[in-house]
């Protein structure tokens, strides 16, 4: 009986301790220990329709004519990535975050981007919005989807091979396309801290696998 109360014990010593141990790894994330990004570009069309419009983001407003908008710069370890990390950096002003709106979309998506993995980069935030706004300038996004003037169903590898077309610096293994609710989603890119195009990790590597994904136009 003594043995068994005492593994019982044990058991629910270690249940107690494991997410102690858990936090303990992500107190462990340092700001600026990383080996890479992902350029996060997402179609904004298709955000709009899958989530901006119940929102009633002012993004999806017609005054505005938002194709591939930055989604973020992520700081990614070759497997897993940090987030929400502790710095000693102050967090970016309103005027920061505001002039980020013209290639992100709104300010409060930039605040987000921020505070879960810009904190991460080791960067300040006047560098890390500097530097991602340079990720974002250096890919050329492929012109002809914002020819389209109705929805259309188009296999996710399509869109692929438009970005390889318009990119020669950039691989199969840089690039991965992905899709949300039957819609094209994110191009996803990786490169490295010196915005050279790099291998994407196993964990970032998923292409959708879609032959009819939606496609929304310009608005």
């Amino acid at each position: 009986m003594r043995r068994f109360l005492l593994a019982i014990a044990m058991m629910i010593s270690g249940l107690i301790l494991a997410p102690a141990h858990a936090e303990s790894d992500r107190e462990r994330e340092v700001s600026g220990e990383f080996d890479y990004y992902v350029l996060s570009l997402s179609w904004s069309p298709n955000w709009c329709a899958i989530e901006g419009d119940a929102k009633g983001s002012d993004q999806c407003d017609d005054r505005h004519d938002h194709g591939w908008t930055l989604h973020g710069l992520w700081p990614q370890y070759h497997r897993g990535w940090p987030d929400y990390c502790q710095t000693a950096k102050a967090p970016p002003t309103r005027r920061q975050t505001a002039e980020m709106a013209d290639i992100m979309g709104s300010s409060g998506l930039a605040w987000h981007q921020w505070k879960k993995h810009g904190s991460c980069s080791g960067l300040s935030p006047t560098q890390y919005f500097a530097v991602s706004r340079q990720a974002y300038g250096q890919i050329q996004r492929p012109a002809i989807f914002r020819k389209l003037d109705k929805v259309v169903k188009l296999p996710a590898s399509l869109v692929e091979e438009a970005f390889l077309k318009e990119n020669p610096q950039l691989s199969h293994d840089s690039l991965t396309i992905t899709c949300r609710d039957g819609h094209i989603q994110e191009a996803r890119i990786c490169l490295s801290r010196s915005l050279d195009p790099v291998p994407c990790g196993r964990d970032v590597i998923r292409d959708c696998t879609l032959k009819d994904a939606l496609f929304a136009p310009v608005r």
